[in-house]
Parts: C-alpha cells; structure tokens; sequence
C-alpha cells in the first residue's frame, strides 16, 4: 500500500514531533501506516458513506493519544494522510469542526488530482522520510 500525504498533514506532523511529549507520533505513524497490513490501516470511523473511497478518523495511541484523518482509495492501495493531531498535551485539543474536515476532504482531491503529494517511507522503523511527488 503506498502511503502519500498533503501539506497540511506533513506540516502539523512536523510541528508535533518537535515537542518531547509528542515524540511517540512518529513511531505509531509507522507502525500503523507504513508497517500496518491493508484491512487494519482503514479501520476507524468513517466519514462518508463510500466503500472504496472512504474518509476515516483513526484513533492511534488509545483515546489520548492522536486522531488521524485520511482519504483511502482502496482499489488503488493508496492512503492519503490529511491531518493529524493530538487529543492531550500543550497542543492537544478536541476533534476539529465539520468545517475543517470538508476543508481538508476539498484539499486531498485537490492535491491528488495536481499531484501536490508527498510519499512516506520510513529508514528502519525510526525515521520518517517525506519525499515531494514530482509532477
């Protein structure tokens, strides 16, 4: 499965690992993501209705830890990670409004259609490497 991102994930995400109480982000992002089999990574909370095209929240690291939000295009194996953050800590707060997720929903399609991507791998288990899809 090929994991691609949009700006606004990859930046919130790289504003969270700089704080020391986020630190584990990176490694449950891997674990869930990158490492994850198929039928596990789209698991989560649904937010439309499409069986091959589904918008989820996931929940990594139990009910405090962080809510993941992303597009799967499952005849293609693809996922598009939208926006992260955490429920808990300095920068942590409540689910974001209906308003964000269209916002974020609007800016996958736009993304993809325009190839504005990022592609994740990962070194070893430990590192998170974004790479800018040319276009």
């Amino acid at each position: 499965m090929d994991i691609y991102c949009i700006e606004e994930f990859k930046n919130e995400y790289e504003r969270l690992i700089r704080k020391k109480s986020y630190k584990e982000l990176e490694k449950e992002i891997i674990e869930h993501f990158l490492l994850g089999d198929p039928q596990s990574i789209i698991t989560g909370k649904r937010l439309n209705n499409s069986a091959d095209r589904p918008y989820i929240k996931k929940r990594l690291d139990g009910s405090g830890g962080y809510r993941v939000y992303f597009y799967a295009v499952i005849y293609n194996e693809c996922i598009y990670l939208m926006f992260v953050h955490p429920k808990t800590g300095s920068l942590g707060g409540e689910n974001i409004t209906d308003e964000a997720k269209a916002m974020f929903y609007k800016s996958v399609l736009h993304c993809i259609e325009n190839r504005l991507l990022y592609k994740l791998s990962h070194i070893e288990r430990e590192r998170i490497v974004f790479t800018k899809i040319e276009q």
